[in-house]
């Protein structure tokens, strides 16, 4: 049964790879890498659990937050065209399509 979880991971983060790799979008490959990176935590929690260290939770959780900093780093240097203006200094606002408004 776990060998099947792990396999359905492994073919979930292919596909992932796939959709960055080729994604229209800059949206999509980074929903993509995001994706990627949760699959990453879910495989890591496998393993602790079958091989019975706990410590690798750990290192899941470690992993899932700095996922979360890095998707959140990205979206805004994509929107905001760098990492240190805020909303009030450039308030470009881009639609569901990525167009300007």
């Amino acid at each position: 049964m776990f060998t099947a979880a792990i396999l359905a991971i492994l073919v979930t983060m292919g596909l992932a790879l796939a959709r960055a790799l080729m994604g229209p979008t800059v949206y999509d490959r980074i929903a993509a890498v995001n994706m990627f990176g949760t699959k990453t935590v879910l495989l890591i929690a496998i393993i602790s659990f079958l091989s019975d260290r706990t410590d690798l939770l750990d290192i899941a959780l470690v992993y899932a937050l700095i996922n979360f900093i890095g998707i959140v780093a990205v979206l805004k240097l994509v929107v905001y065209g760098n990492l240190y203006s805020s909303e009030k200094e450039n308030p470009k606002q881009l639609n569901a399509t990525g167009n300007d408004n």
